[in-house]
């Protein structure tokens, strides 16, 4: 028997034949939800991704939060936009998710290992529910930069926590 990987990542045990093994493993309900609760962990990851990326080039946010990006906006002359967005604030609240969740995916092992796999499932969605309120009510800068602090904790914990790793055979059974 050897394994093949096959266009899209997906690695199949076969017997050299092209035929599958199949494992006896089901698809049961248990095996449905852990599936998806590992993909939520991308999801609000992307989520935040695309919302992020498009209330930045707002103006009405702009015009709140980041007045100096407006100001060069109106100055900018056709055909130089390029600099436009050059706010140091305005980067520190686009990174300070990702940051907070390289932080978090970094420690989460330790974390789960100490207060267990589902306290920090639990932990993480409240970081990421705590995080949208404080970003969905801010009314200056740094309530903005901490909410999004606390989204990126929250993905942090679930994306390190949700991961489900199979192991594989050793490469003598695959031989």
């Amino acid at each position: 028997m050897h394994a093949e990987l096959m266009a899209g990542g997906v690695i199949v045990a076969n017997d050299g034949d092209g035929s599958a093994v199949d494992h006896g493993g089901r698809l049961t309900f248990s095996v449905v939800i852990t599936c998806l609760v590992a993909a939520s962990g991308g999801l609000i990851f992307g989520y935040d991704v695309g919302i992020s990326g498009g209330v930045s080039t707002m103006e009405p946010f702009l015009r709140r939060f980041f007045p100096g990006v407006v100001r060069r906006m109106a100055e900018a002359r056709p055909g130089n936009e390029y600099c436009v967005y050059d706010s140091q604030a305005l980067t520190a609240f686009t990174s300070s998710l990702y940051v907070a969740g390289l932080v978090a995916s970094l420690v989460a092992s330790r974390v789960t290992r100490a207060m267990g796999r589902q306290a920090v499932m639990v932990m993480g969605g409240a970081l990421f529910f705590a995080g949208g309120a404080v970003t969905g009510f801010a009314v200056n800068i740094t309530m903005l930069i901490v909410g999004r602090m606390l989204l990126g904790f929250g993905v942090g914990f679930t994306n390190q926590v949700s991961v489900t790793v199979t192991p594989l055979p050793s490469s003598s059974t695959m031989l």
